[in-house]
């Protein structure tokens, strides 16, 4: 076997085009690529399955008993060979059999071997079929091996499609549907906006994949590097925001992306191997969507992201396959669809026309959406099947506000919505109009209204939506959008940036929470491997004490930007007072270090801990005392409460914040720091909810932080409350067990004429 994953593939694609070329049946065909690759990778084994009108069928095979050839079948996700056609996936495992969806088959004799590999024969994004490999001795394959297979699996899809062997992929056709149809997503960037459907590009279709001449295949991609790096510079450099912010990084890491060497490195392999340069290209691509889908930490998904959206491009350029709607222009209002998008490919687009983005995919962190949301563009992300659902031209309404998307609406749906529309920017001007008027309710009790941020440009809601400082200022979201670990400094202008923006109200700095879920590529070690559970795992405040190198730079950075100022430290997912002292000693620590160099210092700290762990509940009589102030973070607590993760869509909307069980632990809270005189705040989803929000405040609580959006409504419904009388329904409620709080709520809401919208 040779030594590099370019030379295996070469050696056995040198054969396949002899057998490609040749003038026998497409079944002959097959039946000889399995055998020049069983003796190329000395595999006993090698067969290949073909999707057949939704099932994978044997069509041949060295090794297996040919009787079994066109007689085995099975369902897409049945076995080894019908999961890696679904999931799209490979698979090498040194004994098949102890695979959980391993699936006997006694007709092929494969009782005799141990070992399998196979990889998808991947068209059009979908796998038409799997070739696979067995060995009798268990061990895995080498992944020189591996990444021959891949190579050859991408060479046999034009065979096979060129040969109609098998099911193709989705068809281009155009949707039959002229019908209305509504369709939800995840909400990433809010707003309403209204548009005739424009899909971002077409399908690069590759005609040839096997190279004649390598070295012209090398200069085809050095030149469209070149070509789309020189596009990148000049559209980074084009972009046009109000202010610097995050999104300004993004671009940067983005174009780091684009010289990556390593990337280039792995075209220049895959051509070497003896593909043409856009097979070259899309043999890598294939690779990272494959990653993708193994990858459960989002962040780093997202930035792979980026890596396809590149990818595209080069595709694109490489095949002299330019044509984008950005590039042709948009002629009327429109509304963007693609699978995903990468920074720089929404930044070509005409921001006078384009009213809103829909993508298949698609996440809060991916870096679109940072950008998007600089630019005022609405955002709904993970909308299944879109393209397949929607015609060019179509109407579609969005209103990401209500997670709600309508396809070619009816007269009376245009109108409802342009209703909405008004009646939304009327509202708006009243919140606008109270701006400045104070969160008290109708017999005087103060209530701070507060809003979460996690951008630079997050500090302009201030002003906006005059709100009464910043009760969470997420300080992971810079080391998300970074390619590195932001440096002491860049953090340290970042907060000061955000402190100046806020004046004299307070901002409340969250210590960095990652780890889990939200975990850096460039932090990870060797020897971590990914966690079942990571939202209950090795995050937060449990791993930034475990590399306190991380927490001392940040706590520097804190106490240098806010010199002169108040500064307000808050420690996220404390679980018991031990680490809540821990952290606070680290902070104390590095304050003395700077005040013996004689640095400007804050005239005060202030030091909090979010309640998001059930266990801290039983532990406040110990911890109130060292607190200045608890903010309690309902997301999390929700989910660790009943046991049911928030991510989980059969689970999203099954537990109710109103349930008496989460009100009446809240109220427990309420009450123990009011005995020890500690100020509690709310700053989880919870509280940007009309409702909700009244329950709180029914609660006792004093203080909200909400997304800038919410501030407006619920100072409406703040103003409009008698505060005595909410309490004392609640007490009410929650002594007497009822059943359904929220309709009594809303009935109260409602007899009240207090606006809940």
């Amino acid at each position: 076997m040779p030594s590099t994953p370019a030379a295996a593939a070469r050696q056995i694609l040198t054969r396949l085009q002899e057998v490609m070329a040749s003038r026998t049946s497409a079944q002959a065909k097959l039946n000889k690529v399995v055998e020049i690759i069983g003796q190329s990778l000395s595999s006993e084994v090698c067969s290949i399955y073909l999707v057949r009108e939704g099932v994978l069928e044997l069509f041949a095979t060295r090794g297996l008993k040919q009787e079994a050839v066109h007689v085995t079948r099975m369902a897409m996700g049945e076995g080894l060979v019908g999961l890696i056609a679904t999931n799209v996936e490979t698979l090498n495992l040194d004994e098949a059999a102890s695979h959980p969806d391993y699936s006997y088959r006694p007709e092929t004799g494969e009782e005799l071997f141990h070992s399998f590999a196979g990889v998808p024969i991947v068209r059009r994004e979908r796998a038409i079929g799997v070739l696979c490999v067995q060995h009798a001795e268990p061990r895995k394959y080498e992944e020189v091996e591996i990444e021959a297979l891949q190579t050859v699996a991408m060479v046999m899809a034009e065979l096979i499609a060129n040969a109609e062997l098998a099911d193709d992929g989705p068809s281009d056709q155009r949707v039959t549907d002229t019908g209305t149809t509504m369709l939800h997503g995840l909400q990433l960037v809010m707003g309403m906006a209204r548009g005739h459907a424009v899909f971002h590009q077409p399908r690069v279709h590759i005609e040839h994949t096997v190279a004649e001449d390598t070295e012209a295949e090398r200069q085809r991609v050095i030149s469209a590097f070149a070509k789309m790096r020189e596009q990148i510079d000049r559209m980074t450099g084009a972009a046009e925001f109000g202010m610097e912010g995050e999104h300004q990084e993004v671009l940067e890491t983005y174009k780091m992306f684009a010289y990556d060497e390593g990337w280039t490195r792995r075209i220049n392999e895959a051509i070497d191997s003896g593909l043409t340069a856009e097979a070259a290209i899309e043999r890598v691509q294939q690779r990272t969507r494959m990653r993708m889908r193994q990858i459960d930490d989002p962040l780093l998904s997202d930035r792979m992201h980026d890596l396809e959206d590149l990818a595209n491009r080069l595709l694109r350029i490489v095949s002299g396959q330019l044509g984008t709607a950005a590039q042709m222009g948009l002629r009327q209002d429109a509304i963007l669809i693609a699978r995903n998008l990468g920074p720089a490919e929404l930044l070509e687009y005409d921001r006078r026309r384009l009213k809103g983005v829909i993508l298949e995919e698609g996440s809060l962190t991916a870096h679109v959406t940072i950008v998007a949301r600089a630019m005022g563009v609405p955002v709904l992300g993970r909308v299944r099947d879109i393209r397949h659902l929607v015609n060019e031209g179509d109407l579609i309404q969005m209103d990401v506000n209500a997670n709600a998307l309508l396809i070619r609406p009816t007269a009376d749906m245009e109108e409802a919505f342009d209703n909405k529309l008004h009646v939304t920017q009327k509202r708006r001007a009243e919140f606008v109009a109270m701006r400045d008027l104070p969160s008290v309710t109708a017999d005087g009790q103060r209530v701070e209204l507060m809003v979460n941020a996690g951008l630079r440009e997050d500090a302009q809601a201030l002003d906006m939506v005059g709100a009464d400082g910043i009760g969470l200022f997420r300080t992971e979201f810079q080391f998300l959008v970074s390619a590195t670990l932001p440096q002491r400094e860049k953090q340290q202008r970042l907060y000061k940036d955000v402190l100046d923006a806020a004046g004299d109200r307070p901002v409340i700095f969250r210590t960095v929470d990652i780890g889990g879920d939200k975990a850096l590529p460039y932090m990870q070690r060797e020897d971590e491997e990914l966690e079942d559970n990571p939202a209950m795992g090795w995050r937060a405040l449990r791993l930034a004490l475990d590399r306190d190198g991380l927490m001392k730079a940040q706590a520097r950075a804190l106490l240098e930007a806010a010199a002169g100022k108040v500064l307000h430290v808050m420690f996220p997912m404390v679980s018991e007072p031990w680490e809540y002292e821990e952290a606070r000693a680290l902070v104390e620590h590095q304050r003395l270090w700077l005040q013996e160099r004689r640095k400007k210092l804050p005239i005060a700290v202030k030091y909090g801990a979010m309640l998001e762990v059930p266990a801290l509940a039983e532990v406040l009589d110990i911890l109130l005392p060292r607190l200045d102030f608890l903010s309690i973070g309902t997301n999390d607590l929700t989910q660790f409460l009943f046991a049911a993760d928030r991510a989980h869509p059969r689970l999203a909307e099954r537990y109710d914040w109103l349930s008496i069980a989460i009100l009446r632990f809240l109220d427990r809270v309420v009450r123990t720091c009011k005995d020890y005189q500690v100020p509690v705040g709310v700053c989880g989803e919870m509280g940007g909810r009309t409702l909700e929000a009244m329950a709180l405040v029914g609660l006792g609580i004093r203080r909200l932080s909400i997304t800038p959006a919410s501030v407006g409504p619920v100072k409406a419904m703040i103003r409009a409350i008698d505060a005595a009388e909410l309490q004392a329904l609640m007490r009410e409620l929650l002594d007497g067990g009822a059943r359904d709080i929220r309709a009594r709520l809303t009935q109260w809401a409602v007899e009240r004429n207090i606006e809940l919208g």
